[in-house]
């Protein structure tokens, strides 16, 4: 909450946070949200709706309270796994939504947006950073237009929750509220460098596609404080400089090959 901005959000708003809960909510944004509650987390006792208490309903109100105050990004499927997380770690309505403003606001731009444009810019991000830090991948992959959608779009999207192992996933969590979105190029780059040799053999789309599937287990991600040192070791150096430079580039591609331009 301190890292995040969070803290500070949430005392400068009082009372805020059940206001969104109070007015009327649009119907088709209830029904949305309610038709993913039972996909959260289904094996966690935590969420199973005869739980007792059952974070459920905690849930549906983050997502509620959240779809109210960011109406231009509504619901968006992966978002009840962010705010599923964040219930879990912090067993607070109000402070869970103020961290998925604070990642949602301003640390992962249009990740949730209906265009998902910063999702596909990300994805393209780190095929350039492929190509710089691990270029034989890069050429591997340049063989099979729209793969980093298929291979990370997930990664990025839910945060790595349900890809690394969970005490992996907080542990990235903190330097994501402490450094901000380029700390998920430097773990997607870390399980690429890392693997480079497995993904190498892969002689076809499929056999890229379950390679990065493989890659986010075994004992690698599972040693979560040995894997967090490499994360700021094997990619080398990246600033959010080198990110938003080319972000822009990659955004400007993509809006290109969608109006058609050449």
């Amino acid at each position: 909450m301190a890292a995040s901005g969070g803290q500070e959000r949430l005392e400068s708003n009082p009372g805020y946070y059940q206001s969104l809960l109070a007015m009327e909510h649009d119907t088709k944004l209830m029904e949305t949200i309610h038709t993913d509650m039972h996909r959260t987390f289904p094996d966690n006792v935590l969420f199973q709706s005869k739980a007792e208490p059952s974070l459920q309903r905690a849930l549906y109100n983050v997502l509620l309270a959240y779809g109210q105050h960011n109406k231009e990004v509504g619901y968006c499927q992966g978002m009840n796994f962010i705010a599923g997380y964040l219930m879990i770690i912090t067993k607070d309505e109000e402070n869970s939504f103020w961290l998925m403003d604070a990642l949602l606001g301003r640390m992962l731009p249009d990740f949730y947006s209906p265009a998902m444009m910063g999702l596909k810019t990300d994805q393209e991000v780190l095929g350039e950073l492929v190509k710089a830090k691990a270029p034989a991948v890069g050429q591997l992959m340049a063989q099979y237009p729209g793969i980093w959608t298929l291979v990370v779009s997930r990664w990025f999207i839910c945060l790595y929750i349900d890809i690394l192992p969970i005490e992996t996933v907080l542990r990235v969590w903190d330097c994501l509220f402490y450094e901000g979105s380029k700390v998920l190029f430097r773990v997607a780059l870390t399980l690429i460098i890392h693997h480079q040799p497995e993904i190498l053999r892969a002689r076809s789309l499929t056999d890229v596609c379950e390679c990065f599937k493989q890659i986010s287990c075994g004992a690698f991600t599972l040693d979560c404080h040995t894997f967090m040192q490499k994360i700021f070791t094997e990619p080398g150096s990246l600033s959010m400089a080198t990110i938003d430079k080319l972000r822009e580039k990659c955004r400007q591609r993509i809006l290109e090959e969608e109006s058609g331009r050449p």
